[in-house]
């Protein structure tokens, strides 16, 4: 008895959801696209924030950056829920490897003394930092518009609430709670962390979502980042003798050049849209980046000492840099 097997293309009857097929045509659609287009609530919401009834609970009018289309603001790493949290995984992975590698090898007590105090007191107070970053980045996913906006804002508020516990974790193992309690005397009280603590509580306060953005992720971050753990980490303390915090907090410097991608095509895509926009955010990055400048001067004196003006202007230049390529000339 002979059978003969045959296999039948079935052809399904559309290729993704409607609405995706509205935006994108009849063709299969990504798992970024399924979780990020166009599923932002806009009809039906029944009633208006009674703390501000002049506003829409989701409504693109809070902010002064205007768009034709919020879906425009894609993440170029194309984050959502299931690959952001792979990522993640993966370089918790490699971090916890390097916190088991420095601590079974007992490479902290290797570090001289001035050293590990220098490392102490330059990022135990940053914990405070960004927990003003993940509250920041919470209020924008809440008052945003766009799903592909406000997802990769609540990714970065997490990422923040991860890096405090990484710097807290990092105070353990060089000095114990009681490290962790100088570190909160100093972002409280101590004069060099006064500036940078009063940028972080004004920006609690920013009620424009984009605004927001700009001052969190765009100026601070992008100054605070390559200035502590690129410029001072990676390079001074390493070249003195301290690879061994450059190791801890290697997941910082990996997260900032990753993230930068994203802010930067957010920024290229709303200045690209008008003049106004363009000029709104130059107004907006000129203020903030130089407010972040002059609260992180004080900052990097803890490591650079009087080379730490120079720093801070390093870093404004590339930031000018970076912005410059995204359409946004200050």
């Amino acid at each position: 008895m002979q059978i003969d097997l045959k296999t039948v293309n079935i052809q399904p009857l559309r290729q993704a959801y409607s609405h995706l097929i509205r935006r994108f045509g009849d063709k299969p659609a990504s798992r970024y696209q399924e979780a990020s287009y166009d599923i932002q609530a806009a009809e039906n919401l029944h009633y208006r924030p009674t703390w501000d009834p002049a506003q829409t609970l989701y409504d693109t009018g809070i902010t002064r950056i205007v768009l034709k289309d919020w879906y425009a603001l894609k993440d170029p790493r194309q984050y959502y829920y299931n690959t952001y949290t792979q990522a993640r995984a993966r370089q918790q992975d490699t971090a916890d490897a390097n916190f088991g590698f420095v601590e079974s090898r007992g490479l902290v007590d290797m570090l001289p003394d001035d050293l590990r105090q220098v490392a102490l007191d330059l990022l135990l107070p940053l914990r405070h930092a960004a927990w003003g970053a993940n509250l920041n980045n919470t209020l924008i996913c809440g008052y945003g518009y766009g799903v592909t906006f406000t997802q990769p804002c609540m990714f970065q508020a997490m990422d923040n609430l991860g890096i405090a516990q990484y710097l807290s974790r990092l105070g353990l193992l060089f000095g114990g709670v009681e490290a962790l309690d100088a570190g909160k005397r100093a972002w409280l009280e101590g004069a060099s962390w006064q500036p940078l603590r009063r940028y972080v509580e004004d920006s609690l306060v920013v009620r424009d979502p984009f605004e927001l953005f700009v001052a969190q992720n765009v100026a601070l971050d992008g100054l605070l980042y390559p200035l502590v753990y690129e410029r001072v980490v990676d390079d001074e303390l390493s070249a003195r003798g301290a690879s061994t915090i450059a190791m801890l907090t290697q997941f910082m410097s990996e997260w900032f050049a990753e993230t930068r991608r994203w802010v930067d095509a957010v920024l290229k895509v709303a200045a690209a849209e008008s003049n106004g926009n363009r000029d709104l955010l130059a107004e907006w990055t000129k203020v903030w980046s130089d407010r972040a400048a002059s609260a992180l001067e004080p900052v990097a004196a803890i490591a650079l000492e009087g080379r730490a003006a120079e720093a801070v202007e390093e870093q404004r230049l590339a930031l000018r840099a970076r912005l410059r390529s995204s359409g946004i000339e200050l």
